[in-house]
């Protein structure tokens, strides 16, 4: 069920597991929305509102993205802030009773905060919070549609993802200026030193990949990927005791 179509009175019997999309609003290249991050997190989170063992909480929007700061319409919250905020968030929720959770992440830079996050509160025994990405386990899917494997940024990946989720916010006619621009890879580095903090650094475009090769079919294989992925880790989440997920005794 989703928290925030419910009432006060209408929850009902308490749901196993909390599931906290959280993602961006940060430049995406000239082809690509500002939301593509939170969109694609909260596609993937809400296909779980239909389980009454389920509780699906609103998405946090903007996260750690300092890092595209030279792009039109990019947002950000210091690490410590989206950190506080995701613990605090998930914090409430166990003082409900819903002691167990998911993260689901659209963007990479929340990455770190979201992991400190869930360790304080499975330290403080809280709440057992498990950090997840929409292309944590694609199994190879990724290799199949576009030859390689991982993420970039606005990339085949991202659009494929947004050309199903939200198609009508692709704006095709500029994926290949957006490409034009893109780094291969992300980062620079000089003699093994990485000097490039910013993407601006980089990328002219603002995209790293190759965003021309997405497409809505590929985006619909990944979605598929992602949401039984998700499904099946609230599966295991809701067959553990929360006992058992929190720390070892010391030895």
């Amino acid at each position: 069920m989703r928290l925030a179509d419910q009432t006060t009175a209408s929850l009902g019997d308490t749901p196993e597991v909390a599931v906290l999309p959280v993602g961006s609003v940060e430049q995406h290249g000239p082809a690509l929305p500002l939301g593509t991050d939170f969109m694609a997190a909260e596609a993937v989170a809400d296909t779980l509102a239909d389980r009454d063992d389920t509780l699906v909480l609103p998405t946090l929007p903007v996260g750690v993205s300092e890092h595209h700061r030279q792009f039109d319409g990019t947002l950000w919250t210091a690490p410590e802030t989206f950190e506080d905020y995701v613990a605090d968030t998930l914090a409430s929720v166990a003082s409900h009773g819903v002691r167990k959770a998911v993260v689901v992440n659209g963007h990479g830079g929340n990455t770190d905060a979201i992991t400190r996050a869930a360790r304080r509160l499975r330290r403080e025994e809280l709440a057992f919070a498990a950090p997840w990405a929409w292309w944590s386990n694609l199994d190879g899917l990724d290799e199949e549609l576009f030859g390689e494997a991982g993420i970039g940024h606005a990339d085949e990946l991202e659009t494929s993802m947004v050309a199903h989720v939200a198609p009508d916010l692709v704006r095709e006619e500029r994926l290949a200026e957006a490409e034009a621009g893109a780094a291969d890879s992300w980062g620079r580095s000089v003699h093994g030193a990485s000097v490039g903090f910013d993407t601006a650094d980089f990328s002219d475009s603002g995209a790293v990949g190759r965003p021309t090769r997405g497409s809505a079919e590929a985006g619909a294989r990944l979605f598929e990927q992602a949401t039984d992925e998700l499904d099946a880790l609230v599966d295991w989440l809701v067959a553990q005791p929360f006992e058992a997920l929190l720390p070892e005794e010391h030895r």
